[in-house]
C-alpha cells in the first residue's frame, strides 16, 4: 500500500530512508553553525496569519505570473546542484513533474543531466540557471546551449564566488559519482531503490561540464577543474555583459540587500531573487523572509522580486507573497519529493503546496492570490528592522 502522503514533512522522512547519507546531507545541511539555514525555516514560525470569515469562497484562483509566463501559482522549482544524484535522472524527472503541474522549472549549471537531456525530454521552456566561471568561451558556450534548448530566462546566481564552507560535505567526501568508501558502500547497499536505478542511466556526471569544459573529460579532471572555476571577479559590469549576451528575461538570484536590489535595477534585471542559497554561502545572514520587505520597499514595481529559502508549505508561500514577493521557489522540498519517490513525488510536493496555498489563502478570507498583502498578516514588530545595516546601534 503506498505511503499517504499529506505534508512536505513526510516526503522528507521518506527521502531520508531512501537516498544515501552523502547526498542526503548535501540537501539537508547549511554552512559553518548552520544558523541562517535554520532560520531560512523558523522565520516563517513567527509570522501568522488573520483568518476571516463570511466571505464568498467560490471560484479561488492561484493562479499568477512570473517574468510574464502564466504559471499555476507563485511557485517556481529551483536550481539545485546534483538532483540527478538524488535520483536517477532526476533533473529530467522533476522538469517534466513542473511541466505537467504548469510551474517553471529552473537547471542548474551543476546538474547532472545536461541542458540537452532536459530539452530533450520536456515540451515546456526552462529557466537555466548559471554559475559565472573564469572560463569565459566556457559560459558563452553555455548560454549558447540554453538559448539553443530554448530556455526563456537565464537565471544568474551571484552569491558564490567563493564556496562556502559546509562541513557535512567536506566529511562525506561529497562528489559525483560518490566516491567509494568502507562508509560510502556500507551505506549505499541499504538504499537498495536508488541503486537500482543508478544502475540503469548513464547520467552519473555534471552533464553541462564534462565533454564540454576544456580539458575536462572525466571526474578526475572535473574535481580539479571545479575547485578553480568559481569566479570571484564577478562585477555589475560583467553581469551586464552576460545579460546583453543572452538577449532575454533575466533574473538574478541571491540578493540579499537593499542596496545590491537597487544594483540590480540599475543593470536592467527582469526580476531578484531574495536568497541566501539556503543558508549554504554566509552564515549568519539574515533570512530571506525577513529582508524581503526591505527589498522590496527599496525596488517597488520597478524589477519583480522572488524568493526562496525556508519554504516548505504553501503557507510559507502565502506569507511570502503577502509581504511582496511576486514568486516563490522551493529547492529542499521538491528534492525531498524526488528523492522519497521519483517523478510522482515531486508532483506530490507541487500538489501538497498548491493545496495549502489555496485552503489558507480562502481562510484568509481571499479569493484571488493577487489579492494577498500584508493585510493578511500579523507580523512581529520589528520583524524586518531590529538591525542597523551600518553595524552600530540606534
Amino acid at each position: 500500500m503506498p505511503p499517504v502522503i499529506t505534508d512536505i514533512e513526510d516526503l522528507h522522512r521518506l527521502y531520508r530512508r531512501r537516498v544515501p547519507r552523502m547526498f542526503y546531507d548535501y540537501c539537508q545541511s547549511g554552512s559553518w553553525t548552520e544558523q541562517t539555514y535554520r532560520e531560512n525555516e523558523t522565520d516563517f514560525d513567527l509570522i501568522r496569519l488573520r483568518q476571516r470569515v463570511a466571505v464568498d469562497m467560490e471560484g479561488r484562483s492561484v493562479r499568477s505570473k512570473m517574468i510574464g509566463r502564466e504559471v499555476a501559482m507563485p511557485v517556481a522549482l529551483a536550481p539545485v546542484g546534483l538532483t540527478g544524484m538524488q535520483h536517477a535522472d532526476g533533473e529530467i524527472l522533476a522538469a517534466k513533474a513542473a511541466e505537467a503541474m504548469g510551474v517553471p522549472f529552473t537547471l542548474s549549471t551543476m546538474s547532472i543531466c545536461s541542458i540537452e537531456d532536459v530539452a530533450r525530454n520536456t515540451t515546456a521552456p526552462f529557466w537555466f540557471q548559471l554559475y559565472v566561471m573564469r572560463d569565459e568561451d566556457f559560459i558563452d558556450r553555455l548560454i549558447e546551449r540554453a538559448q539553443a534548448a530554448g530556455c526563456d530566462a537565464l537565471v544568474i546566481t551571484l552569491d558564490l564566488q567563493i564556496m562556502g564552507q559546509r562541513h557535512k560535505d567536506l566529511k562525506n567526501g561529497l562528489s559525483a559519482p560518490p566516491k567509494l568508501t568502507p562508509t560510502s558502500i556500507a551505506n549505499m547497499m541499504t538504499k537498495v531503490q536508488w541503486g537500482l536505478g543508478m544502475a540503469q542511466t548513464k547520467r552519473r556526471f555534471f552533464g553541462n561540464i564534462i565533454g564540454h569544459a576544456k580539458g575536462v573529460e572525466d571526474a578526475s579532471s572535473l574535481s580539479s577543474w571545479t575547485a578553480e572555476q568559481f569566479d570571484p571577479r564577478l562585477d555589475w559590469d560583467k553581469i551586464r555583459r552576460l545579460k546583453e549576451k543572452w538577449g532575454g528575461k533575466v533574473i538574478l538570484k541571491g540578493i540579499l540587500d537593499a542596496e545590491d536590489a537597487r544594483m540590480a535595477l540599475a543593470v536592467g534585471a527582469d526580476a531578484i531573487v531574495v536568497s541566501n542559497h539556503g543558508g549554504r554561502q554566509l552564515d549568519g545572514a539574515l533570512s530571506s523572509i525577513r529582508m524581503l520587505s526591505e527589498i522590496v520597499d527599496a525596488v517597488g514595481d520597478q524589477i519583480e522580486v522572488h524568493m526562496d529559502g525556508g519554504i516548505r508549505s504553501g503557507q510559507d508561500v502565502l506569507k511570502a507573497i503577502a509581504m511582496g514577493a511576486k514568486g516563490t521557489y522551493i529547492g529542499r522540498a521538491f528534492i525531498y519529493g524526488l528523492g522519497a519517490m521519483g517523478q510522482a513525488g515531486v508532483t506530490r510536493a507541487l500538489e501538497v503546496i498548491r493545496r495549502e496555498l489555496d485552503v489558507t489563502m480562502a481562510l484568509c478570507g481571499e479569493k484571488d492570490i493577487h489579492n494577498v498583502g500584508r493585510h493578511n498578516l500579523l507580523v512581529p514588530r520589528g520583524f524586518s528592522g531590529e538591525w542597523d545595516p551600518r553595524g552600530r546601534d540606534g
